[in-house]
C-alpha cells in the first residue's frame, strides 16, 4: 500500500514526499484510515514503528480545512508525551508534516523558561505537544483553551504511566470536550492501560503490530557475563573495535551515568550524557552531538529508551540491567 492509498490530504502527502518516505509502515497502514474515519484508537507498537505519523498524518489531513480557514480558533489537537526529548521530537515531526499549511504549533514542557511556551499559546495554537506536568501548571493559570478541542492523543502510554503522569493526566482529560477522538499509543498493553482505555476512550478500535517479545530482526543481541568492579575496563575493550562508532550506553542511575561518561572521556572518547539531572539545554546539546557525529558515545538513562529517533546508531550497550 502507498499513502496515497490512504486517504491522506493532499498537501500531507506532498510533505511526505518531500520527507522521502514511499510506503507506510505497518501500523500507519493499520492506523490511519480509521483515524481519518473519526474512530478512537489503542495503537500497540514498539519504538521505532512510525506511530508518531500513524497518529500525525490523518490528524492533520482532519484539521486541514480548519487550519485552512483563518476565522477558526482555538487549540483543536493535544498530544501528551512523557519526556521533553520526544515532545520535541514531535514537534519536529508534526511541522515538517504540516509544512504546506498555515499550522500553529505550540510545545510545552518543564525545564526551561515558561514565557515563551505562555506567549506561544497566549498567541493562539491549532496544536500543543506536552508533558503533562508544565501544561497542567499552564492550564491552571489559565493559558491554556481546549473548549475547541477535537483530537487528544496519549504517546507512549505506558511510559507515562511508569513515570507517575495518571493523576495529572486525568485532570487534563477532565478539562476537555467529552465529545473528541481519543488516541492512545503505548509499546505494550497492559492491565493499567486497558483500564485507561475504558476511562479516556469509546469503543476504541485496536491494532497491535509485532510481538514486544521479540527484538527487531535486524538487531543482533549479545551478553557478556562480567563482575562489577570489571565494567568499566570491559567497555573500555569493546570500544576498541572501529565498528562500534556511534554507540548508546545506557545506565540504570543517574549517578552511574556520569560516572561512565568520566570514565570514557579520561580514556580519550569522546562522551555526552542525558538524564533527568541535566539542564534542557544540555540535554538537547547532547543529543545534538550524537546526532552530529561530535561524540562518539551519548551515556544515558531511560530517559532515551521510547522514541528518540537517531540514525547510524552501531550498537547499544546496557550497561546495566533495565
Amino acid at each position: 500500500m502507498s499513502f496515497s492509498a490512504l486517504g491522506l490530504d493532499p498537501k500531507i502527502l506532498q510533505a511526505v514526499k518531500d520527507a522521502g518516505y514511499t510506503e507506510p509502515t505497518p501500523i500507519q497502514s493499520a492506523a490511519i484510515p480509521p483515524i481519518l474515519a473519526g474512530h478512537d484508537l489503542i495503537g500497540i507498537a514498539q519504538t521505532g514503528t512510525g506511530k508518531t505519523a500513524a497518529f500525525t498524518l490523518p490528524m492533520l489531513t482532519r484539521l486541514a480545512t480548519v487550519i485552512g480557514d483563518g476565522r477558526q480558533r482555538g487549540t483543536r489537537a493535544l498530544v501528551l508525551a512523557p519526556t521533553r526529548e520526544l515532545a520535541l521530537q514531535i514537534d519536529e515531526n508534526v511541522r515538517a508534516y504540516g509544512r504546506h499549511l498555515p499550522l500553529r504549533v505550540a510545545t510545552v514542557f518543564g525545564g526551561v523558561g515558561e514565557h515563551p511556551q505562555i506567549n506561544a499559546l497566549r498567541a493562539g495554537t491549532h496544536l500543543i505537544i506536552a508533558c503533562p506536568g508544565r501544561l497542567m501548571d499552564l492550564m491552571q493559570r489559565r493559558y491554556a483553551d481546549f473548549s475547541q478541542l477535537q483530537y487528544l492523543v496519549l504517546d507512549e502510554a505506558d511510559r507515562m504511566l511508569d513515570m507517575g503522569f495518571l493523576p495529572s493526566i486525568r485532570q487534563i482529560v477532565r478539562s476537555l470536550p467529552q465529545k473528541r477522538q481519543t488516541l492512545l499509543f503505548s509499546a505494550t498493553l497492559s492491565k493499567e492501560i486497558e483500564t485507561l482505555t475504558h476511562e479516556f476512550q469509546h469503543a476504541p478500535k485496536l491494532f497491535q503490530i509485532g510481538r514486544r517479545a521479540n527484538p527487531a530482526e535486524t538487531v543482533t543481541q549479545l551478553v557478556y557475563e562480567v563482575p562489577k568492579s570489571l565494567k568499566p575496563a570491559l567497555l573500555l575493550h569493546l570500544l576498541k573495535d572501529p565498528a562500534m562508532n556511534m554507540v548508546l550506553v545506557f545506565s540504570r542511575m543517574k549517578h552511574a551515568a556520569d560516572r561512565v561518561a568520566r570514565n570514557l572521556e579520561s580514556a580519550g572518547i569522546r562522551t555526552a550524557t542525558l538524564h533527568s539531572n541535566r539542564s534542557q539545554n544540555q540535554r538537547l546539546r547532547a543529543l545534538k552531538d550524537f546526532k552530529d557525529g561530535i561524540v562518539r558515545v551519548l551515556v544515558a538513562t531511560d530517559i532515551a529508551a521510547r522514541g528518540i529517533d537517531v540514525d547510524g546508531i552501531s550498537h547499544v550497550v546496557n550497561y546495566d540491567f533495565p
